[in-house]
């Protein structure tokens, strides 16, 4: 059985390459969040949410957005409690980072997202978006949020990236 894959650190996080462009995912059953961005210019952007209860539609919207920017490196958000303990949502993250790996051929390091959707509502209120507004947009700003702690974290060593197995 292969070792779980270690949760990104700043101490420990960053990939081998240094330029090209970086998907990343907040993980839900319900919603993904999809967030892209730039290792060498360090920016981000949210992109768009897809609905994960259809899975084969949410695998197929996944390797098209996996053809269309043609990353280097993959991002999977994991949940942790706040006290640091896994739990169902977190294997359902990991799980989810596994087979993204193995069905792309790509890196994917993972991100503890602890709050993430928190951060990410928090910042659309200040930007002053309605309730509805924010819903609509919440999931592929959690992955932003989510993307922008990884492209902090890799811009902080030269250790290779945690990728899952």
């Amino acid at each position: 059985m292969p070792e779980p894959a270690t949760i990104a650190t700043p101490a420990t996080v960053a990939t081998s390459a240094t330029a090209g462009t970086v998907l990343a995912f907040d993980y839900g059953t319900k919603r993904i969040g999809v967030a892209v961005g730039d290792l060498g210019l360090r920016s981000a952007h949210p992109l768009t949410t897809l609905d994960a209860r259809d899975r084969t539609r949410s695998e197929a919207s996944i390797r098209a957005l996996i053809e269309e920017w043609t990353p280097v490196q993959l991002v999977v958000g994991v949940p942790f409690a706040l006290d640091g303990s896994a739990h169902a949502m977190t294997r359902s993250a990991r799980a989810f980072a596994r087979a993204l790996g193995k069905r792309h051929a790509l890196p994917v390091a993972e991100v503890d997202e602890r709050l993430s959707s928190v951060d990410a509502d928090a910042t659309l209120r200040e930007a002053g978006a309605r309730h509805t507004q924010r819903a609509a947009v919440l999931d592929a700003h959690a992955a932003l949020v989510i993307l922008r702690a990884y492209l902090a974290q890799a811009g902080q060593g030269d250790t290779p990236a945690l990728e899952t197995a």
